[in-house]
């Protein structure tokens, strides 16, 4: 009962932010092409109060919670008196009826860029020593250590050197601890008098991100299998060579097919060495060794403008994302249960679980990611030239800008009537 409430109620505010944002797009803008707004309205009618009116357009709240609306003066009639949005000028309408979708994207942007620097999952890995501080040297640290742990904290880093962000630690209290590392094949600890210091005293030399390709699944009688690799380990080297974000798992088996490779794992809190033989020509889908892999994660914050720019390109990859789903599944080269189309049912069980993950992890991140993809999916959604939509709308003004003449605006309302049932029905129908 607790989890269909949390659907619920997460459902109508996620969906209710980003419907107020589209319709406070068309809002703006219209307002500014001279054409009147009649209502604002919160949820969709029946009525149920008026908070107030502002310049002219009545801001209401309504019985059905799912979204909003923004009502233009003969916006779906003949109407072509003054302030009605068919007597405003072909670029005012335009204009007005790209804004919702504008402002979509626009919101997209900022709640992809707040997932990046209030936390999300990133790839990470600990500090191999190259070479060591004087500081670090004093600790008792070599050339070759990795750096495990301080002050019971995994003692990780991002994965690349060069990354963008930064991986979130507590905050590392002064005072003794110790710092755990491995060593020739095994951990050693070593006594510090300020962790805070440690910390510093470590990366203020050169490292190698290390220890971040953990095995998430072995295939049955592999070469994996037979030779002791097991679900959780992370590959530390292979062949002695250091797996990196650089230097993928994949590259350094691939030149020894039909040979033994030696592995060095970290399993349980202790290293261990298997050996296996990776096959030159295996099954469909298992690969030479037999493993699944993915790369280990922490969660990882960038600053606020670097997230700006991922979430740029992230709402561009979503939105031609969205375009070219309805061609594969035309052209066969995508099935409706891989593209997981979904309604607004499944839609909402989405919202819910990101909104249950929310509050079980502490991080934002999977409420702001899901509702960041569901806003630029319906911003390009409504760009899309179907009767009902703002694309739609935009697709006769674009005929009435060939042919020097507008459809007839009865005609044209009657036509995305007819759409918007139709849209109607096939929401219900998926």
């Amino acid at each position: 009962m607790e989890s269909t409430l949390i659907t619920v109620v997460s459902f109508i505010v996620v969906l209710g932010i980003l419907v107020f944002f589209h319709e406070l797009g068309h809002y703006w803008v219209a307002r500014r092409n001279g054409i009147v707004v009649e209502e604002f309205g919160f949820g969709y009618p029946p009525r149920l109060l008026k908070l107030f009116t502002y310049d002219g357009t009545d801001f209401t709240l309504n019985l059905l919670p799912f979204g909003g609306f923004a009502r233009m003066k003969g916006e779906d009639a003949g109407d072509m008196s003054a302030g009605s949005f068919n007597a405003a000028r072909r670029g005012g309408r335009a204009a007005t009826l790209i804004a919702g979708p504008a402002m979509n994207a626009l919101l997209a942007i900022v709640l992809f860029a707040a997932s990046y620097s209030l936390g999300f999952p990133a790839p990470a890995g600990f500090p191999q020593l190259v070479t060591v501080s004087p500081a670090a040297e004093q600790l008792g640290l070599q050339p070759g250590d990795v750096v495990l742990d301080l002050a019971g904290t995994p003692a990780q880093v991002p994965a690349q050197r060069d990354a963008d962000f930064t991986i979130l630690r507590p905050a590392t209290a002064s005072g003794p601890s110790e710092i755990l590392v491995g060593r020739d094949g095994r951990t050693v600890a070593l006594p510090v008098a300020d962790a805070g210091a440690a910390w510093q005293a470590i990366t203020a030399g050169e490292y190698v991100p290390a220890l971040m390709t953990q095995v998430t699944g072995v295939v049955q009688d592999s070469p994996a299998d037979a030779g002791g690799i097991q679900p959780g380990d992370i590959v530390f080297t292979v062949n002695d060579s250091l797996i990196t974000y650089d230097f993928p798992m994949n590259r350094a088996v691939s030149p020894h097919l039909g040979e033994p490779v030696m592995l060095s794992l970290w399993r349980d809190g202790q290293f261990v060495q298997v050996t296996a033989t990776p096959r030159a020509d295996p099954p469909p889908g298992e690969g030479a060794l037999g493993v699944q892999i993915t790369y280990v994660t922490r969660m990882g914050a960038t600053d606020f403008l670097v997230g700006l720019w991922r979430g740029l390109l992230d709402t561009l990859q979503y939105a031609l994302l969205v375009l070219q789903l309805p061609v594969l599944l035309i052209l066969g080269q995508l099935s409706p249960a891989e593209a997981q189309i979904s309604g607004p049912v499944g839609i909402a069980q989405l919202v819910g679980d990101a909104v249950t993950a929310t509050i079980d992890t502490g991080f934002w991140f999977p409420i702001l990611r899901l509702s960041a993809v569901l806003s630029a999916a319906l911003a390009i959604t409504n760009l899309l030239p179907l009767p009902a939509l703002d694309g739609g709308r935009l697709l006769f003004i674009l005929i009435e800008t060939i042919r020097g003449r507008r459809v007839s605006p009865e005609r044209e309302g009657l036509i995305h009537m007819v759409g918007f049932a139709l849209l109607l029905g096939l929401m219900l129908i998926i």
